[in-house]
C-alpha cells in the first residue's frame, strides 16, 4: 500500500484556488491526509490543520471580490478524510473558484500536504 501523492507546498502556509467546472453554491469542503499507518515517516505533522475557505469569481468582467466561507481545523488523530459544513452559506449567488488558506499545519517547518479536497454543493 502507497500513500500516493500530495500537493505539497513550502512552509507551514500556503493556499491553492480551484477553478470550478460551473459554478456552485457550496455548501462544505471534504479534506483528505493519509494516516500515520501508511505515511513513510509514521507521523502526519505534514497535515494541514487551520484553514480558511473564500470562494469568489476570478476572471469574470464585474470585477468581484472574495466572499469569506469559514474556518475550520483538521484533526489528525480523527478519520483521514473529513468533512466540513460551512457556515457563512448560503450565499445569493453561486462561485467559480474556491481558495483554501493553509494558516498552519501540524508541526512540519518544511512542507504541508494536501491528499485530496473536495467542494460539495448544488
Amino acid at each position: 500500500v502507497s500513500p500516493g501523492k500530495c500537493w505539497s507546498f513550502k512552509g507551514h502556509q500556503g493556499q491553492v484556488v480551484i477553478r470550478l467546472p460551473a459554478r456552485v453554491h457550496l455548501t462544505a469542503i471534504t479534506v483528505q491526509h493519509i494516516t500515520k499507518e501508511v505515511s513513510p515517516s509514521g507521523t502526519v505533522i505534514s497535515a494541514p490543520k487551520d484553514i480558511a475557505v473564500f470562494v469568489s469569481l476570478l476572471g469574470s468582467s464585474d470585477g468581484e471580490e472574495e466572499s469569506f466561507l469559514g474556518t475550520f481545523t483538521y484533526h489528525v488523530e480523527k478519520e483521514p478524510i473529513q468533512t466540513f459544513p460551512l457556515k457563512n452559506v448560503p450565499l445569493p449567488r453561486a462561485f467559480s473558484y474556491v481558495k483554501l488558506l493553509v494558516k498552519s499545519n501540524w508541526g512540519n517547518p518544511w512542507y504541508t500536504c494536501l491528499y485530496r479536497v473536495q467542494v460539495h454543493g448544488r
